[in-house]
């Protein structure tokens, strides 16, 4: 049985960070893709970053939103993915969730979220002054 255990999160004044993490448990990280989602109030689901395994190697992408803000990274020791987060703003206030498939690469649909399978509790993100 997968299933993925969110920790992290809380209330950050702007420019602030905060780093949220994903446990995974039920299949390991080189046979998996992690996605990071946040949903703010009154919008959709929306993909913001993901990590997973290409050539032998990690594999990450970002929405443009966020890049060069936000850093996935994971310890496969732990088997768990983070999400660093910094300069965050207002606009990032939202419920943040982490998604697993069974695919150990991602490809350009990667945002959307019907390619994942397992997701995560959700944790709350606010970013306020």
């Amino acid at each position: 049985q997968v299933q993925l255990v969110q920790s992290g999160g809380g209330l950050v004044q702007p420019e602030g960070s905060l780093r949220l993490s994903c446990e995974v448990s039920g299949v390991t990280l080189d046979y998996s893709t992690i996605g990071w989602f946040r949903q703010a109030p009154g919008k959709g689901r929306e993909g913001i970053a993901v990590i997973g395994n290409f050539g032998g190697g990690i594999d990450r992408d970002y929405a443009d939103f966020v890049r060069g803000r936000f850093t996935v990274s994971r310890d496969s020791a732990k088997n768990t993915v983070y999400l660093q987060m910094s300069r965050l703003r207002p606009a990032d206030t939202a419920v943040y969730y982490c998604a697993a498939n069974h695919n150990p690469g991602f490809n350009s649909n990667w945002r959307r979220e019907n390619e994942y399978v397992y997701w995560g509790q959700g944790t709350q993100v606010t970013v306020s002054s």
